[in-house]
Formats: C-alpha cells, structure tokens, sequence
C-alpha cells in the first residue's frame, strides 16, 4: 500500500500520472510509509459534472425504498468484508474497540436508515410535510409543503479521526434523499475509506456517480460549486469559516453546513458524591471518552465540570482507573487498550494546546504532557486541574487527543455557566439521579449544546455513552460546534431535499404528491376496492355506504358491552349540561366501529389486515335517531420492496342524516400486491 492512493472519479479509479509532490502517510503506530496520495491533474469540475448528470439520472430512478433496499444490501457487503477493514484500521493508531466505533458504527448506520427510509418514507419521490392547508372556503384551493431532492451533488468533506462512519453517516442520508456524494476523507486516514468505497464499487451496488472519492487536496473544489450543490463539512471551526466565506456559499447558492471542533462538558450533580453510582459512572464515562480513539472525538468530554468538593476524588478515581485499565502501545498488540494519534503532526498538535493551557493556568494533575519515546504518535492521557474556572482558556482551547480538563463549581447555575462559555458544543451529559437537578440544568444548558445526556444508575449499562452519535438522533450543535446538523433520522434526509410550499386544486396536489385530496375525482361504486390488489387498486378508488340509524338501544348495549358508561351515554340530564352535548350521544368508537361494518368486504382476498387507524377525530355528536354514512376513499398506496403486500392509506370520513361531518379518520390496510392465483 505504498503507491500512490487511487481516486474514485467519473466511474473509474484514477491516479495522477506522476508522484511527484505526493504526500507519504504513515502508519500511526510503526511510522512506516503506507500510501502516497495526489490528486495533480484531477479534474474536479468534470467529477462534479458527472455526479449532477449521470449520478442525478440513477439516483432520481429510484423510489425512497428502492434506495432504502440499496443501503442495506451496501451494509451487508461492508459486513461480508469487515475483517479487511479492520486490519487496515488498526493503522490508522484505532484499536479493536476504536475500529469498532468507526467500521461497525459506520455499517449500523447504513442498516439504520434502510430501514427508516422504509418505516417512515414513502416509496415515491416527493414527501409531504405536513398537513393540508385549507386556502379557500369551498375546498377548491389548497396548500402543501413537499420535499424534492436536490439538484446537484452532495461534497462532503471529513475529518481523519473516523474515516468510515464519518463518511457513511453523511453518505446514507444523502443517497436515500437521491443525491449523488463526493466524498473527500482527511489525508492521514484516508486510505481506510478508499477501502471501503472499493468494497462498495465492487459489490456492483452503487448506481453510477452516486458516490465518488477523491484521495487527497482539492485545492480549486469550491470554485465549481454552484446552486443545488450541497457541502457538509466537519473538521475545526477556523477552516469551516474560511470555506462558509467562498463566494460559491455567499452568492453562488450552495448548501454549506459544518460539524467543527466543540468544548464538550460533562457534569457530575451536586447529588453525585464519591460512592454512589452516578460518581462511578462519571468516572467511567470521563475515562471512556479520555481514551477512546485516543481522546480524538469531536464529541470528547474537554470539560469535567463537578462539585468543587469532589474534584480532588474524581482525579484520584481517574487515576486510579487508567492506572487498572489502560494500556497504551500498538493497537495490533495484545492487551493493548489506547492505541496512538493518528500522526506525528496530530501528536505535535495536542501537546501545543496541552503547552497552551498549562500557560493559561492549568496544572496537569495526571500525565506528563510530552511525547511517548519511539517513532509512533503516542501520548498518555492528561487531566488538568484549573483553580480559576472563568479562565478563557479552558472554554476554548481544544487538545484534540486523550486531553480533559477539570473544573469545581459552588452552585448549579455556576455549573450552567460553565457550559455556556465553551461557546456551543455537540454534547454535554450530566450525571446525576435527582430529577430537580437533572431538570434545571437540562432547561439551562440545551441551547447551548445539540444533544444532552442524562446519566444515572438507571440506564448507565443501557447507555450508549455521553460520545457516540446515534442516526436517530441529531449530530451537531450551535455556535462554535458549527451550527449544522447531521444524521437526526429522516431530518438528515430533508437537509439534502428543499422544501418549497404548492398551491393548488385537489386533483393537481393529488398529481403532484400522489396522495388523493377531498375534493379530487374518486371512482365510487363498481367492484368494491378490498377486493383489489395493489396491482388493481387506483387512488381515489372509493365505496360509499348505505347510512345505519342510531338507536338508544345501540348506545346502552355496547355501554354495557364495553363497560364505557360514561355519563354522556348514559345519563340524560347530566349529557344535556354539558356544553359539547345535546343530551346522550354515541360513543365515538361504536360510530367507528359501525363504520368498519359498513364498508368493509368481508371475504378472503387481496387486503390481509387492519395495521392501525391515524388521525382520528370526532366533529358532530351523533343522537339516538340520528343515521350516519362513511366514505371510503384510496388515499396513498405504497408497496413494499421486499415483501409481495404493501400499505394502503384510506380516507375514511362519516357523515350524518344531513351531511354534516362527524368524523375523519385514516384507516391502514395491508394488501398483497397481485391477485390470488385462481
């Protein structure tokens, strides 16, 4: 692996013609040569190109589970081929547990949002956000918020630290949104992601210029931005607000989000004293993430904020923890737990801020503050004490390695403060098992952080750790931690998609969204629509019921059946005082009920089950000899990829003996897709 790292561009692999001028990247552990990397003479704007047209046409094919469907198939061929990328992890200074965190938390998340693009997207290619809007009184104007993919290409620019979710956890929502990813990985680590974008290409999976890797600088690569191209970067604030400062960004119309560096906090509640198990987990999650891929997370604890009269047990704990558990060295050798930086210049870095914040202050109360002896990047972890906690330095320098620092505080709103200087951050966790605590300082400090963590006895072995970002929720945070926001489930989808607002009559949004609107043309009458496939089936396919009377019998027998004798069904005089009712009323869910026997076809056939009821609401109470009618109307039907059945979504509405409304509900059935065999 000494040649020179390949690019993956226009569909085929691509190295410069020359390695002159190539950067050598070196084992983190051994400092051996393990690739060069280049990219003179790339054509970036061509890459680019190719992405918005050839990539474009083969994501814009596919239904949001059609994509879906891909991106589990790309996790299981990742899976088939972890030990490859494991072994070339382990060069990058990441041990077993560290490649971990990257190369499974990476594939997990793959699987994840394959299956909330199936749970939770439609299988077309515009979502609907949100709920009709009525803009005119007779129902023939309406309004809707969609959601269509972007144009362009999704640049998406990573940090060295993890070189495989880094780029996955930017690349699955962006492919499932159906837009085309130009990955470009940090230099030190990034033969780990030519890896598994090779993988990738050759499990066939990929639908051409969907994804592209670019090995190396990409000097002149905003210059060819332009409007519905998108850019999410993460890496350190200073070059985040050089790159938002391109004219691409400011007047050219790209997308530019960022994920940057962050003085995460975690706090330890006043109720947390030594011996209990919240200190316990404190310190165990405070060593965690002080070691963990070597402390180089952008979501690392910077910050350990206690109560001024513990500091000095939570060092002696901390100490006494790396003491018994970590072993640092080579992460191919057995028994070791904190593998190195991931290079001699990621090295020399952290110890200049770790100089730096000793000048500010700071008295390292564990670790020595220089290099470990040899040719690899290592460094013991370090744990400085600051006396003065309003001191700058501590709320915004960063050592970007196996680096905290500790700082008492006298009061919860102190411990709030102390947040709120590190000037916005991904995370801050606070242990505590006092709901009041837990409470106020949740209330205090969210603003200033894109996730909070609550940590107590309760689910501290449940807990995925105060510095693991999950797909479902949101990565990102304010203010210094960029402002952007990655991953979050399905909101991670719409950031590559734009939302614009559509006016119009029922049948056009019914066109446009491919989801029937009260008011469209419905096809009553004919075969009864459960007795047809998803083949067969046709939105606005609609039965229309007979009407049922109402009797007081009917109420008092399913009161009784039921045992729901509440008094408006039961007690004349106390119905009629109520404000809501003219005397007794049906219940809402015999009219339901009722309605279900009214429309429903009782034989075997295409529609297999009842999968639930949405969005119910009663309008109209219903009186004994009043009558009601429902109509049924196919409202959206989407299939399911995998399976030989999809959904169907009805519009189901009852009415009275004078056409008022008196309830609206969505009714979900499942339907096999093709006839029965005769």
């Amino acid at each position: 692996m000494t040649a020179i790292l390949p690019s993956f561009v226009n569909g085929a692999w691509w190295t410069p013609a020359s390695a002159d001028g190539a950067t050598a990247v070196r084992d983190a552990s051994t400092g051996g040569t393990v690739a060069h990397v280049s990219t003179d003479g790339l054509d970036l704007a061509a890459a680019l190109e190719y992405a918005r047209t050839t990539g474009q046409a083969g994501l814009g094919a596919l239904t949001f589970h059609q994509r879906a469907v891909l991106l589990k198939q790309m996790a299981l061929a990742l899976t088939e081929r972890k030990a490859e990328l494991y072994e070339i992890s382990a060069r990058t200074g990441a041990t077993k547990a560290d490649s971990w965190v990257d190369i499974d938390g990476g594939i997990g998340v793959l699987f994840t949002y394959s299956s909330k693009g199936r749970r939770e997207l439609p299988n077309t290619q515009v979502y609907v956000d949100g709920a009709v809007e009525q803009l005119s009184k007779d129902g023939s104007f309406l309004g809707r918020h969609i959601y269509t993919r972007l144009p362009g290409v999704a640049v998406q620019i990573n940090a060295f630290n993890f070189p495989v979710w880094g780029s996955l956890e930017k690349f699955a929502p962006a492919f499932l949104a159906g837009v085309p990813s130009l990955v470009k990985p940090a230099t030190p680590t990034g033969y780990l992601a030519e890896a598994f974008v090779r993988i990738l290409d050759e499990s066939g999976l990929l639908p051409a210029g969907s994804l592209q890797l670019v090995s190396g600088s990409v000097p002149d690569l905003f210059d060819h931005l332009r409007l519905g191209d998108l850019v999410a970067f993460t890496g350190s604030a200073s070059t985040a607000e050089r790159l938002r400062a391109h004219d691409s960004v400011q007047t050219g119309g790209a997308r530019f989000t960022s994920e940057t560096d962050s003085i995460n906090a975690s706090i330890l509640g006043t109720d947390a004293g030594a011996g209990t198990p919240e200190f316990d987990a404190y310190v165990r999650q405070l060593v965690a993430e002080l070691t963990a891929k070597a402390g180089q997370k952008c979501t690392a604890i910077r910050r350990a904020i206690v109560p001024a009269a513990s500091v000095d047990a939570v060092i002696d704990a901390v100490r006494t923890r790396l003491a018994d558990r970590v072993v640092v060295g080579d992460p191919r050798v057995e028994g070791v737990t904190m593998g190195p930086l991931a290079s001699l210049e990621q090295r020399d870095e952290v110890l200049r801020q770790v100089e730096r914040l000793v000048e500010a202050g700071g008295e390292l109360v564990i670790g020595t503050g220089a290099a470990e002896p040899g040719p690899g990047a290592f460094v013991s972890p370090m744990l400085l004490r600051f006396e003065n906690t309003t001191d700058d330095a501590v709320h915004s320098i960063e050592a970007f390695g196996p680096v905290s620092s500790i700082i008492g505080y006298e009061s919860l709103d102190e411990a709030a403060e102390l947040v709120a200087r590190g000037g916005g951050s991904l995370v801050t966790s606070i242990a505590t098992h006092d709901t009041a605590i837990a409470a106020e300082l949740a209330g205090r400090i969210s603003a200033f952080n894109g996730r909070v963590l609550l940590l107590d006895r309760d689910d501290a072995r449940s807990s995925t750790g105060h510095g693991s970002p999950l797909p479902q929720l949101v990565h990102g945070g304010p203010g210094r931690a960029g402002g952007g926001e990655e991953l979050g489930g399905i909101r991670a989808v719409l950031h590559h998609m734009q939302r614009t607002a559509v006016q119009g009559s029922p049948e056009m949004l019914t066109a446009l969204t491919g989801i029937w609107h009260a008011g469209a043309a419905s096809r009553p009458g004919g075969r009864h629509p459960f007795r047809k496939s998803l083949s067969e089936l046709v939105i606005g396919d609609q039965v229309v019921s007979g009407s049922r009377e109402v009797s007081l019998d009917d109420i008092e027998t399913f009161a009784r059946f039921t045992g729901d004798t509440f008094y408006a069904h039961m007690d004349e005089s106390a119905a009629a005082a109520n404000p809501f009712f003219p005397g007794r009323v049906a219940h809402g869910y015999l009219l339901v009920s009722w309605a279900a026997g009214l429309f429903v076809d009782p034989e075997p056939g295409p529609v297999l089950a009842n999968s639930g009821l949405e969005n119910l609401r009663f309008v109209t109470p219903v009186s004994p000899g009043d009558s009601i009618r429902v109509e049924l109307t196919a409202k959206q039907i989407t299939p399911r990829e995998t399976d030989d059945y999809g959904e169907v979504r009805w519009d189901a509405v009852l009415r009275n003996q004078d056409d008022e409304l008196v309830a609206s509900y969505d009714v979900l059935t499942l339907v096999a897709k093709e006839p029965a065999a005769a």
